[in-house]
């Protein structure tokens, strides 16, 4: 486990960064545990509650039957008639070599999205630091490695883009268990279930600088299971593999 001490707020004071655009507005849905910020073309905070509250009666339900899919940080099979929530993290649990639990919050962004998207063609659901987008227009993401600091760097995303998932895992950002030293791991899928996944797993493989090179190299072995790209800070030290169009902020 990690030993810095994590910063971390119940305020998220980095989504005051994510705008709503002409023709789209910003909500937020909480439940319990998940803390989930919107930007839709119209408020549909009742339809995001119950979508919500399904998924999580869904989760519960399995944990309650299945506690190791809860506590295993290693990967773990689940039957074909499990929820497709559940199926979904087993999955990319599975590809990644790491528990369920580690998808669990971009898959839940990315089902709420597919729910959303039905009723809105530009959708963003940002769960805890992952994300998953549907767009018809350019959009710019930033990248933050220090909470204490504005961030520098952004992601570019073209329309033809989209969907697209990011999802970031750091041992010195938030509440989930991190195993490595890296400042910030960021994955592009169109999979938020494995970019989820992939990012735990590529942030436990960073104990120091020199083991980006690794991250590299297995992030690449991934494209195969739909991984598009990475970026990756440990300190100073920085590196980028596949879709990663950066941009100054």
């Amino acid at each position: 486990m990690s030993t810095h001490s994590p910063h971390s707020s119940a305020h998220r004071a980095y989504r005051s960064g994510i705008q709503a655009r002409t023709g789209e507005v910003q909500f937020q849905t909480v439940v319990e545990e998940t803390d989930l910020l919107i930007l839709a073309e119209h408020n549909m905070s009742q339809l995001a509650l119950e979508c919500v509250d399904e998924l999580r009666g869904q989760l519960k339900a399995w944990f309650t039957l299945h506690p190791d899919f809860l506590h295993s940080l290693v990967p773990v099979t689940v039957p074909e008639h499990a929820p497709e929530i559940i199926q979904r993290m087993a999955h990319a649990g599975t590809i990644c070599g790491v528990g369920p639990m580690a998808a669990v919050a971009g898959t839940v962004s990315q089902m709420v999205a597919e729910r959303l998207h039905e009723h809105s063609a530009n959708v963003l659901v940002e769960n805890g630091g992952d994300v998953f987008m549907y767009s018809n227009r350019p959009r710019t993401c930033a990248i933050l490695s220090d909470p204490t600091h504005e961030a520098r760097i952004g992601l570019s995303l073209g329309a033809e883009d989209f969907p697209v998932a990011l999802c970031a895992s750091s041992a010195k950002i938030g509440h989930s268990l991190s195993l490595g030293h890296g400042d910030l791991v960021v994955v592009r899928s169109r999979d938020a279930s494995l970019a989820d996944a992939a990012a735990t797993a590529l942030c436990n493989m960073v104990q120091e600088r020199k083991d980006l090179r690794h991250v590299t190299e297995q992030a690449q072995a991934w494209e195969q299971n739909g991984i598009e790209g990475i970026f990756a800070q440990c300190g100073q030290t920085l590196t980028a593999w596949g879709k990663i169009e950066l941009t100054a902020l």
